[in-house]
């Protein structure tokens, strides 16, 4: 039987795949393509889906998951019978969004939060 990977290693492999398969690279998530904290309002969407299909009381996140996507409705794959899922494209888009603000100047960055 072939050993569980982690949550931290199935959102690595994502990420992977995210690179490979769909030419998410570091180019493409960069401060040209990308300015309006949309790589994380992405993963937000996921983990409304997440939320919304696994809480009864959570209703309003499942609804409104779609209407918060920042990019082509195509582009939003949703898992719902697969939680663990969800949290990978999830943590895999935040890891994106961490390196692309790794990648900016710290300046750009401070003002970002202000």
């Amino acid at each position: 039987m072939a050993r569980q990977l982690s949550g931290a290693e199935l959102i690595a492999k994502e990420r992977r795949r995210q690179i490979e398969k769909e030419g998410w690279t570091a180019e493409h998530d960069s401060d040209r393509y990308h300015t309006d904290c949309e790589i994380a309002q992405a993963a937000a969407c996921y983990i409304y889906n997440y939320i919304g299909n696994t809480r009864q009381c959570a209703a309003y996140f499942l609804n409104h998951a779609n209407d918060f996507w920042p990019w082509d409705e195509k582009w939003f794959k949703p898992t719902p019978d697969d939680p663990i899922r969800e949290l990978t494209k999830a943590g895999a888009l935040i890891a994106a969004e961490i390196d692309r603000l790794q990648r900016i100047d710290q300046n750009k960055l401070k003002n970002l939060i202000e």
